[in-house]
């Protein structure tokens, strides 16, 4: 038997040779690893490099099968180490982006690039781009694709949070939006279902289960029937393409849509119990530094906001938009860097606890960039500024527990609440002693006098659980904790807590907006399956 199977595609180009060179160094970085039983992860990880120049997942794949044959021990410290990019699924679920395909927005925003056989605003040098317009779009080939990638890479797969992206998935047609999200789980659960329905139920047992959909759509098209039927669809998550709270910034960028209609699709998305993600994009046309730092603070001041997560997206200046002639004429700026880092660092420090900052700026190849920043650091850099100054920033990706082993005894039940324009909102969290996040619970309480026109009827007079997340390294299904804080009875516990405080006032039902690979989490917890939610009496 060969030590290492060379029919893999991973491993197939390398010579016979070479592979038997990399199984002694393989070997020979193993016995060193066992020697430095104390080392830290970060000389671990230069031991790696010092041993052996070959790309990481041929590696993981050689460690693999050596370990699979008995010829050395499997060691999980050292698969750690060979694992690649584990920050991927340190959030505890494998985030999985795909691409629908090319189809009219119905926006004409004048910083949006269109480019042909391309969704509107993404560019075809884009990494995720790339991947899509090279498998046709297909969602089935995507998700196929990124599954078999990252586990190359050692990741989990057995709970992905699947991000629909591309366009305004709300202008897609209907069964276009069926098909796609039916060939998605397809792909996850491995066969072909004839029906979005099947192909739903399928994925509560599946290998791969979709722990989280996410779409992005525009404010002007939510409507309580197009929160029915993003539910219907599985979808647990809503990206809004906010931009700006400023009702002249937006007409001057041509937006389509007023602050009304953001604050009428968001009190409708928090009353359907979605995790609200929204997007804010300063250096628009006709905004400055200060005005966009006083539109950063409408996000938490305007009691109709107040989101969940946020992605801040910088304009970017692309030659081929309506906004260059405006740069060519004089009337439109980009911002320095230096401006960007100072803009980043007030934001940053104004962001309340219950809120994910995703992204600062995203990820546009600098060769697209007529001019401004191309910096696709500024996180690291905004970061580092602030600690030279003395600032913290408080939002839970800063506060992860991240891949760190937590004491379940030393951790603290954390209770934030506050008050938007129609709900109560209690953000719980577990709380390491160094005030680190290991899993949290937003729970949703609808005010009483909200109008029938606003909340589906399945869950009005329910309390809503929009959200349960527990941090550290992705464990697969039913996989026991080693210090970390998945598996570890966290999730259940916070929902308990959630269960006091809706009883404490006066509700008698609990409704949980669970995504559909997390079915059978709530079913051991008394929650039952309705036409859209799951709930239970309390």
């Amino acid at each position: 038997m060969p030590i290492l199977d060379i029919s893999q595609p991973a491993l197939a180009e390398n010579t016979a040779a070479d592979i038997a060179l990399h199984t002694r160094e393989l070997i020979a970085l193993y016995a060193d690893l066992r020697a430095h039983d104390q080392l830290s992860e970060t000389a671990l990880t230069q031991l790696i490099d010092q041993h052996i120049p070959i790309q990481k997942n041929r590696l993981l794949q050689a460690f693999r099968q050596l370990a699979a044959q008995g010829i050395i021990a499997y060691d999980k410290r050292v698969f750690e180490m060979l694992r690649m990019r584990p920050v991927r699924t340190i959030s505890g679920v494998a985030p999985m982006a795909v691409l629908t395909g090319p189809y009219p927005c119905p926006a004409e925003c004048i910083f949006c690039p269109d480019v042909k056989g391309m969704p509107r605003s993404y560019l075809p040098e884009e990494p995720g781009a790339q991947r899509a317009k090279r498998l046709r779009f297909d969602p089935y080939k995507q998700v196929d694709v990124r599954i078999r990638t990252l586990e190359l890479n050692g990741h989990a797969t057995d709970k992905i949070e699947l991000l629909i992206l591309g366009a305004t998935w709300s202008a897609y047609p209907h069964k276009y939006q069926e098909w796609f999200i039916r060939r998605c789980l397809d792909a996850m659960n491995g066969f072909e279902s004839q029906t979005l329905r099947d192909a739903q139920r399928a994925n509560e047992s599946a290998e791969h289960r979709a722990v989280g959909l996410v779409v992005e759509t525009r404010p002007d098209y939510v409507t309580l029937d197009e929160v029915r039927r993003m539910r219907s669809l599985g979808v647990t998550k809503v990206q809004l393409g906010v931009q700006s709270l400023d009702d002249e910034i937006l007409a001057r960028n041509k937006r389509g849509h007023g602050i009304a209609q953001v604050r009428r699709a968001v009190r409708l998305l928090r009353l359907g119990g979605f995790k609200l993600h929204l997007h804010w994009m300063p250096n628009l046309l006709g905004a400055t530094p200060q005005s966009d730092a006083e539109d950063f603070k409408r996000l938490w001041d305007d009691p109709a906001i107040q989101p969940d997560e946020l992605k801040i997206y910088p304009c970017a200046l692309i030659k081929e938009t309506e906004l260059y002639p405006y740069y060519e004429r004089g009337e439109y700026r980009p911002y320095t860097d230096e401006e960007l880092i100072e803009l980043l660092v007030a934001c940053k420090t104004r962001v309340p606890p219950y809120c994910r900052i995703n992204r600062v700026v995203r990820d546009i190849p600098k060769e697209y960039i007529a001019a401004g920043s191309i910096a696709s650091h500024l996180r690291v850099v905004v970061q580092k500024e602030m600690r030279a100054r003395g600032l913290e920033c408080q939002c839970i990706r800063c506060r992860e527990v991240r891949g760190n082993k937590v004491d379940l005894a030393a951790l603290a039940l954390d209770q934030l609440s506050y008050a938007t324009d129609a709900t109560t909102e209690y953000f719980l969290q577990f709380l390491t002693p160094e005030k680190k996040i290991a899993g949290f619970l937003r729970l949703s309480l609808p005010n009483r006098n909200v109008a029938l026109a606003e909340i589906l009827d399945e869950i009005r007079g329910h309390a809503l659980i929009r959200e349960v997340h527990v941090y550290g390294p992705a464990l697969e299904i039913g996989a026991a904790s080693d210090g970390q804080a998945q598996h570890a009875g966290l999730g259940t516990r916070l929902i308990h807590a959630a269960e006091k405080i809706a009883v404490d006032a006066g509700f008698e039902r609990l409704a949980v907006i669970s995504a559909i690979g997390t079915r059978a989490y709530y079913r051991r917890l008394g929650f039952e399956l309705g036409e859209l939610y799951m709930a239970k009496t309390i």
